[in-house]
């Protein structure tokens, strides 16, 4: 594996590939196996990988975790090398941002809910660095984990309202034994906080059994099922719950959609965790219990 700082050396050194195809795994950096089965699902359908690893201050708020999110470089090379990825490209901020930037990518509708409510301005990060990487590493196939499933919305909308010639490839969400969803920001949870958090998880998978049984009529009853859930926990700071069409995003209310996701972002401590689980056809009304 060949670790490569700059846009220039990146794209000399991929001159050769570009015959066959080139996957590509995007990422903050301090991996977990999460990020590493997007490059064993890369390693399985492209010639080349490359991965990214870079904390992109566009998309974090003033009174975000930039500052302390995780990073580990040597760390992170071992790992990506030992996954197989070919180029590991690990820029600065100067280096993706070499003046003062004044063109930025917008995708309207789908970012206004979930995260884009809470957190202003972040999804114009991640779609103006993502378009950055593109151009930068021109990949056929770039792979994202659906744990945040609105990036990936998102992400699809752009590459298809602007023509990217690449596929986008969403693969499922890793999580630990216990079902916790891997991120890189789970170090920051307390023991308690860690134990406290399952109820994501917990919430969310008994919901989906509930829904395939019959037991909601509208997609309300689902969001207040996780929300009262959920509040049983009292280190659970809600950020949000809410059930949408997918991948539209758009509010169901007292309707059901074909395809729905339930989403959460909830706080405990200092510490924000998001998760979802996707809702595909109807649920069976074979429900005991209203």
């Amino acid at each position: 594996m060949k670790i490569i700082e700059t846009v220039k050396e990146l794209r000399n050194e991929l001159k050769p590939h570009r015959q066959g195809t080139i996957g590509f795994v995007p990422t903050m950096g301090y991996l977990h196996q999460g990020h590493l089965s997007l490059v064993e699902r890369a390693k399985q359908e492209c010639d080349t990988v490359v991965m990214s690893i870079f904390v992109n201050p566009l998309q974090f708020g003033p009174n975000e975790d930039l500052d302390r999110y995780p990073r580990d470089l040597e760390r992170d090379a071992a790992l990506a090398e030992a996954a197989g990825v070919d180029y590991l490209f690990h820029p600065s901020v100067s280096e993706m941002y070499p003046t003062e930037i004044l063109t930025q990518v917008h995708v309207e509708k789908v970012t206004e809910r979930l995260c884009g409510a809470s957190r202003p301005g972040h999804f114009a990060g991640v779609t103006t660095v993502v378009t950055k990487l593109f151009h930068i590493v021109e990949p056929q196939r770039a792979y994202f984990g659906m744990k945040d499933a609105q990036q990936v919305a998102v992400i699809e909308q752009m590459v298809t309202d602007l023509h990217f010639p690449v596929t986008i490839v969403p693969c499922p969400t890793v999580r630990e034994a216990d079902g916790l969803a891997l991120s890189s920001r789970n170090v920051y949870l307390s023991p308690e906080e860690r134990e406290q958090a399952l109820i994501l998880n917990q919430s969310l998978r008994e919901a989906k059994e509930k829904w395939v049984q019959g037991c909601f009529s509208h997609a309300d009853e689902i969001t207040e099922y996780v929300r009262k859930r959920i509040q049983t926990k009292p280190l659970a700071d809600i950020d949000y719950v809410e059930t949408l069409s997918y991948p539209r995003l758009e509010p169901l209310g007292e309707r059901m959609g074909e395809r729905m996701i339930v989403a959460v972002a909830v706080r405990f401590g200092k510490t924000r965790l998001i998760d979802n689980v996707l809702l595909d056809g109807r649920g069976e009304e074979t429900c005991s219990v209203r």
